[in-house]
């Protein structure tokens, strides 16, 4: 699976993104993903932080939940700040709620997931962050 992408692709996917579902948000402001969700919230997107280990908790002012599964309403793109491995299941859980898109984070790349999501229509980044795509991009 090629790690390159066109950035048009990458446009067309922050564009059209309004929900993003955080999977691995923290609650530490010193940790990558609570900068780029507190990031994404700034750029106007709606983040739901998912994180089992504070479900039911608020985090940045969203109601943080356990799981893909439990959110109300569509979500968009599922954004991965776990590891390469955990992203399976991630993937996984993104196809059963109808996600449009996966964005898996720097240094979490699964070929196998990728292509399992792409194949139910979902389109994939891996081993990208869009905090740093989104000014490369011209989009902030």
């Amino acid at each position: 699976m090629h790690l390159q992408y066109d950035d048009e692709y990458l446009k067309q996917i922050l564009t059209q993104t309004q929900v993003i579902a955080l999977v691995g948000a923290s609650p530490k402001p010193h940790r990558d993903s609570h900068r780029v969700m507190a990031y994404l919230q700034a750029r106007g997107y709606k983040v739901i932080p998912v994180n089992p280990r504070i479900g039911g908790e608020v985090l940045l002012g969203e109601h943080v939940y356990s799981k893909l599964e439990d959110i109300p309403g569509h979500v968009d793109m599922v954004d991965i700040f776990r590891n390469s491995q955990a992203a399976g299941e991630v993937c996984e859980e993104a196809i059963r709620i109808g996600a449009k898109s996966i964005w898996m984070q720097l240094g979490v790349i699964n070929g196998a997931a990728a292509r399992r999501a792409s194949e139910y229509g979902l389109q994939v980044v891996m081993d990208r962050c869009p905090k740093i795509e989104i000014p490369r991009l011209g989009l902030d």
